[in-house]
């Protein structure tokens, strides 16, 4: 009995050490080097307000434990959990949406003994849902199976709608749409689909809420509002201009510690970083968001399986729209939807997503054959 536990636990470590072994060091070190500039910008955002320092050495702490478990399990029980794991994010969507916790309006939190936002985790088990279902389908698939793969989707992102939660429902929507486009969605049926979405803009406008309305007439115009629905945006945008060709240094920026930027420590962190590091630091860290992006398509071109291959590619576009939208509302370009700034902003649920699909990437990587 002893020898065979030993046997066991020699097994385990001797996989634990190859699976080590085989990790992605450039994706690691972008991970590392963006939560590092991350940390730096939010401690001179945040250094009125220590508990929100202390809090995301905590976030940051945690998702590094839960990344570096991740990596060590093998893609196959990913896929053999995915299906329970989707059912669960539904159904505790159900739940929010019958005996939820409203705060200001929106219905998004479930009291289980702790308050939890299921459709944060819906960020990643619809991609990984779709990665399930068409692996299934093999590689001969037809337009039904896009169409079912469409429908599997839409019902949790209708329940996100619902609560109201119009950024994680984008997300959500984005994350499964860029499955079903790696999965083969010919050109035709994506064109078509571009012309429908802009001829039911009417019929979206309609059907959004007030303050849905005004987020994208603000961002039209902000200056119509100056002190009130139009403030987030253009304190921003006077911070990032202030900044200048090298910024104002560390600790030195104005907008932020004269509190005009409202949200500096989640939302709105790229706004202090603009200002302290100007147009230099938005470069590298551009340059940074953009490796890490193409690193996790590079991961994908090589996985060994298809699930592995669309999962990989979705997590690659979630960085990327994280990316975009965060930077793009920061700066004017794009409405106010609450999206933080991967691996920088603070925040325990979307740092600890963003360590879950770090890794299964890492995972990913270590059992390919690039």
């Amino acid at each position: 009995m002893i020898e065979t536990i030993s046997r066991t636990g020699y097994a385990f470590l001797r996989y634990l050490a190859t699976r080590l072994l085989r990790i992605d060091l450039m994706l690691l070190a972008l991970v590392v080097t963006l939560t590092t500039i991350g940390f730096i910008a939010l401690f001179s955002a945040g250094y009125s307000f220590p508990w929100r320092i202390e809090g995301q050495i905590r976030n940051i702490a945690v998702a590094g434990v839960v990344m570096l478990v991740v990596s060590c399990i093998p893609v196959k029980a990913f896929q053999k959990a995915t299906v329970p794991i989707f059912i669960v994010g539904c159904v505790l969507l159900l739940l929010t949406h019958f005996f939820g916790v409203t705060v200001k309006g929106a219905t998004r939190w479930l009291n289980v003994g702790v308050c939890i936002q299921p459709s944060e985790l819906m960020k990643l088990a619809v991609p990984m849902m779709l990665a399930w279902y068409y692996n299934v389908r093999g590689e001969n698939v037809c337009n039904w199976d896009h169409l079912t793969a469409f429908i599997i989707m839409a019902v949790p992102v209708g329940l996100i709608v619902k609560q109201p939660d119009l950024g994680t429902s984008i997300l959500v929507l984005i994350a499964g749409a860029s499955v079903i486009f790696f999965a083969g969605l010919s050109k035709r049926i994506l064109v078509s689909l571009t012309g429908i979405l802009i001829l039911s803009m009417p019929v979206i406008w309609s059907l959004m809420h007030d303050y849905q309305r005004q987020r994208v007439l603000t961002l039209l115009d902000p200056s119509a509002d100056p002190l009130g629905k139009g403030f987030h945006i253009l304190q921003a945008l006077i911070a990032i201009g202030s900044g200048g060709f090298s910024g104002k240094g560390w600790m030195e920026g104005t907008q932020a510690h004269l509190d005009f930027i409202p949200e500096r420590t989640s939302d709105f962190l790229f706004a202090v970083f603009s200002e302290e590091f100007g147009f230099v630091g938005n470069l590298v860290l551009l340059a940074l968001y953009t490796a890490l992006i193409g690193r996790s398509f590079y991961i994908a071109a090589f996985a060994e399986t298809r699930f592995s291959r669309l999962l990989a590619g979705a997590i690659g576009c979630i960085f990327f729209t994280y990316t975009f939208v965060n930077m793009g509302m920061v700066s004017g370009i794009l409405p106010v939807v609450g999206v933080p700034l991967p691996f920088m902003s603070y925040g325990g649920t979307a740092l600890l997503i963003l360590g879950v699909c770090t890794g299964i990437l890492l995972s990913v990587s270590a059992e390919s054959k690039h």
